[in-house]
């Protein structure tokens, strides 16, 4: 059976009621009769039969109301479908949404990270450049420095070594300018027409004297004593000098006599002047300026060596003071509180031949008086054995008058006795033990018993 649509032509359709479906039902069609020979007609009978056509009309109007709830429920069940995919598309958007959100926080925060990576990449790149460049500028300039220290010192070098051949050559050009001054005199002073060869003897001073100064400077190019070549050139320099000076004064007038004895000593002095600077240089030979730096240098490091001599004996002598203060102190104290320990370890120094009371000394009176170390006493060992039954109460919940005084628990009748006798006060009756009161023990702990008392027994009888 089928039943009418809902909606026609997008109208909802009304709902008939029972007497309009007469209408709506098409005309029954009449059979075509066979044709029957003619029989006498009978009574009419009615053509339609109500309480079928009413039945039919209730069981039409019961499928068109479940057709009806059925559309009902379809198009609720379908509202809720909808409902239910639009807050599904929904929550999936806004699910979409704030995925895409987060995707975006992530990659704005995996942006933001290999940003600032490779800023700090890029940093560690910069500050890499600039400590290679400042390395390689300190470089360069450490070399350029170098390269001009050495030009200055090639330069000062340079320029000592043509001031030093200078000052050499202008000796010697002084030296030769003095013995051509000085050699006159000394010629007419030896001038003998019966002996002329008396006029070389000038030649022989001045030139023994050149001679002489050469052979110093071999000796002190070769590190050999050079004083007494000196000392000869010397003497004869003044020897020039007296014969000048002696046949000036009295062949010619004075001035012409200091002037020739000046230009003989003026001569191999210059150039003996010369060669002592380059020794002194050569041998490092301090100037006067330094000798009197090193002198005054002297002088402050001496009295800085004073002062900290004094400083460091004040401190020992405060550390002295304080020490000897420290020591009264204990002293007055161990006798305040110890008074018999220190009147005891006083009689132990004197015995022993000690000034004052020593550590070895007081260990031993506190051994002797009061039976313990420095440190304990019966007191003490008191106080920390109440402390410790304290604390061990505490650990065990339990008051402290239920802990065992001693530290070894009770030991049963059967077990052998220590080396001391054991005193053994059994309870009064009814609760004084009795053999067999108390489990047997397993055979390995009657055995580890039997030998721990005959190991007791043979050491006793040791």
């Amino acid at each position: 059976m089928t039943t009418s649509p809902p909606q026609v032509n997008g109208h909802r359709r009304r709902i008939p009621v029972i007497t309009d479906w007469q209408k709506l039902l098409p005309p029954a069609e009449e059979p075509v009769a066979a044709p029957v020979p003619e029989v006498q007609p009978e009574p009419a009978t009615p053509s339609v039969d109500l309480v079928a056509q009413a039945e039919a009309d209730a069981i039409r109007t019961k499928a068109y109301a479940d057709a009806e709830e059925q559309r009902a429920r379809a198009e609720a069940e379908a509202e809720a479908l909808r409902i239910k995919a639009e807050g599904e598309a929904k929550a999936a958007e806004i699910k979409a949404a704030e995925e895409a959100r987060k995707l975006k926080l992530a990659n704005d925060k995996a942006q933001a990270r290999a940003i600032e990576e490779q800023a700090a990449r890029d940093a560690r790149i910069a500050k890499s450049n600039r400590e290679r460049e400042a390395e390689e500028r300190a470089a360069r300039e450490a070399e350029e420095r170098a390269a001009v220290q050495e030009m200055a010192e090639t330069k000062t070098v340079a320029e000592v070594a043509v001031a030093e051949e200078q000052w050499r050559k202008y000796a010697l050009s002084f030296y030769a300018v003095c013995s051509i001054v000085a050699l006159p005199v000394q010629i007419a002073a030896f001038y003998n027409p019966d002996a002329i060869w008396l006029m070389a003897a000038p030649i022989m001073l001045e030139g023994g004297a050149w001679v002489v100064l050469k052979g110093a400077r071999a000796a002190a190019a070769s590190h050999r004593p050079h004083w007494h070549y000196r000392l000869i050139a010397w003497i004869l320099a003044f020897i020039a000098a007296g014969i000048n000076l002696w046949h000036g004064l009295h062949a010619f007038d004075p001035a012409t006599a200091i002037g020739t004895a000046f230009a003989s000593i003026a001569g191999p002095g210059v150039y003996d002047l010369h060669e002592h600077g380059k020794l002194r240089k050569r041998d490092g030979v301090p100037t006067r300026r330094e000798r009197r730096a090193a002198k005054k240098a002297a002088k402050r490091a001496a009295a800085e060596q004073a002062a900290t001599k004094l400083f460091e004996a004040e401190r020992l002598a405060y550390l002295e003071n304080a020490a000897r203060d420290a020591a009264n102190k204990l002293d007055a104290d161990r006798k305040q509180m110890f008074p018999r320990v220190h009147a005891h370890a006083l009689k132990l120094a004197a015995d022993l031949g000690e000034t004052a009371i020593t550590p070895a000394i007081w260990r031993q009176a506190k051994l002797d008086v009061d039976g313990a170390m420095p440190g304990e006493s019966d007191e003490i060992l008191r106080m920390r054995n109440t402390a410790a039954a304290k604390v061990e109460a505490a650990r065990l919940n339990k008051p402290v008058s239920t802990l065992s005084k001693t530290t070894n628990a009770q030991r049963a009748s059967q077990m052998p006795q220590g080396q001391k006798t054991r005193v053994y006060n059994p309870p009064a009756r009814p609760g004084r033990r009795t053999p067999g009161d108390t489990p047997r023990y397993v055979s390995a702990a009657r055995k580890q018993a039997a030998i721990t008392a005959k190991n007791a027994s043979t050491e006793e009888q040791k």
